[in-house]
């Protein structure tokens, strides 16, 4: 693996959640003798919470060494477009950016979030791609415009976990949300869990379908307390209208996760999280909340992602 920017970089998605979970038992007795004093170098055009102490505590246990560099706030204004006339707001070109930073550092993570309005634009994942594609160390997404690996692993790690029977029924569903949110953590949990041994429902109104290409055949049911029927996990996100790009379409049903729908099956959510909007105080507070164990496999999940990717940069 040379770049980890989606699911589709993993050869082979189950291999990698055991490999991830082994991981995580020796966590404080690694052999860094690939990925010590390694520079893992952090490039922010968006917020985070999770994503940056995960990513910086995985490379701790590692014994590597982070820079981190909030793009957005304190880095020149970024060119991706080739052949222009560099006469305006922007500072540097990509082509220099990535060239320069791969001199400094041994794997470069970006996080770059949609624009959600230019649909063309965020589904060429333009930043993620043009760091690939100028870069000459490897690159790991810490979330792009159209998925978020990190996550999706991990999300994989705690059903693998969690699970009680061989092949359990897991719900994607849809909840509302006071902004329009992007498709990165949907899509990825998605192609991540084609690719292991679930029974995955998506649930959602209809107008907020996601990517076809993204969806493929899986089992999609309208109807949420339908879709919730015997399920073992159920995993709430926000997402905003995909064929009417980045847009917020009025829904009449009420698809909040609350205790009576949820039953007996065990919640899941990427953080942060809108209470009493997304879901229920009674949900993420009662004992089938795995949130924290959710966002706990995030630096397992960040860990065998960058010693991967060291390991297969050495010589």
């Amino acid at each position: 693996m040379k770049h980890f920017t989606s699911i589709n970089d993993l050869s082979e998605p189950r291999k990698a959640v055991l490999e991830a979970l082994e991981l995580k038992k020796k966590a404080n007795q690694l052999d860094l003798s690939i990925t010590r004093d390694k520079v893992l170098c952090l490039l922010f055009f968006n917020n985070s919470l999770r994503t940056r102490l995960s990513t910086e505590r995985a490379a701790m246990y590692l014994g590597m060494k982070v820079m981190v560099m909030q793009i957005s706030e304190t880095g020149w204004a970024l060119e991706f477009e080739d052949g222009v006339v560099m006469n305006a707001d922007k500072a540097e070109h990509v082509k220099e950016a990535a060239a320069v930073v791969s001199q400094y550092a041994d794997v470069i993570g970006i996080r770059s979030f949609p624009t959600l309005t230019d649909k063309a634009f965020d589904q060429e994942e333009r930043v993620l791609s043009a760091f690939v594609r100028y870069a000459s160390v490897p690159v790991v997404s810490l979330e792009g415009a159209t998925e978020h690996p990190l996550q999706a692993l991990a999300d994989a790690m705690t059903i693998e976990e969690q699970r009680l029977t061989p092949r359990p029924k897991v719900v994607l569903s849809w909840a509302p949300h006071v902004r329009s949110l992007p498709h990165a953590v949907a899509n990825s949990f998605v192609l991540m869990m084609q690719r292991q041994e679930v029974d995955l429902v998506l649930t959602y109104p209809k107008a907020y379908a996601l990517d076809p290409a993204i969806v493929k055949d899986s089992r999609v049911i309208h109807d949420q307390e339908q879709a919730f029927e015997g399920a073992d996990f159920v995993y709430a996100k926000n997402w905003s209208s995909f064929e009417n790009y980045g847009q917020r379409p009025e829904v009449t049903e009420d698809f909040t996760i609350t205790a009576a729908k949820l039953k007996q099956a065990k919640f899941m959510h990427c953080l942060p999280i809108r209470r009493n909007v997304v879901a229920e105080d009674a949900v993420l507070d009662g004992p089938n909340s795995l949130v924290i164990e959710q966002a706990n496999n995030r630096t397992f999940s960040a860990l065998w992602a960058l010693r991967e990717l060291l390991t297969h940069q050495r010589p």
